[in-house]
């Protein structure tokens, strides 16, 4: 079991051996720490939590959690079906458990967009722009409820768009660089720069 902890730093392009060109995506990654291992017996079920970062800002149940472990500022879980095996608590990991070529799962929060209308909420091709339509170009058009004199929970409409947790299940590394702790992932992954992102091997 491979995890491990980064922040999404910017995206470039990478030539392969081959000289092809690749999208590419630069993740500053780990070190993590190993805070907790949950069991099926204590939790009800079977995890590994690890710390990243370092701040000296922590709630007190938090900061006795992880006091000797020197401060981390973010914590994940990494739930697996069976107990993890070779893994303690105060154990480090960083990039160099991955190697170029390898697919790994990453997961994160997409980018905010806000109160966001129809069209580019959910794809719809809006209002026709002739024929005495005035401002009906990006209106959602009619919901659907003909004699119901309601609107159905559910229907696509207008509303908050983005800010959701997003999992990419195979995405390939191209480069580990162990010196500066950096990923550089093929393509793009969720969020902002300095998205806190869930990197696991397969």
């Amino acid at each position: 079991m491979k995890f491990l902890l980064g922040t999404k730093q910017y995206m470039t392009q990478v030539f392969d051996e081959e000289g092809r060109v690749h999208p590419a995506t630069v993740i500053k990654a780990g070190p993590v720490v190993v805070t907790q291992l949950k069991t099926k017996e204590g939790e009800g079920y079977h995890a590994v939590q690890v710390g990243f970062g370092t701040t000296k800002r922590l709630a007190k149940p938090q900061a006795g959690h992880v006091k000797e472990l020197g401060s981390p500022r973010t914590l994940r879980e990494f739930r697996s079906k069976e107990a993890v095996a070779g893994v303690q608590r105060g154990q480090s990991f960083d990039v160099s458990q991955f190697a170029p070529g390898e697919i790994v799962r990453i997961s994160g929060t997409s980018k905010g967009k806000g109160f966001q209308g129809a069209v580019k909420r959910h794809g719809f091709k809006g209002g026709p722009r002739s024929h005495g339509q005035k401002h009906s170009e990006r209106a959602p058009g009619s919901l659907g409820s003909a004699g119901n004199q309601r609107v159905f929970p559910g229907l696509r409409m207008a509303g908050r768009m983005g800010s959701d947790r997003v999992t990419l299940k195979s995405v390939q590394v191209l480069k580990v660089d162990a010196l500066t702790n950096e990923l550089i992932i093929r393509g793009a992954v969720p969020g902002r720069r300095g998205t806190v992102l869930e990197i696991e091997g397969k």
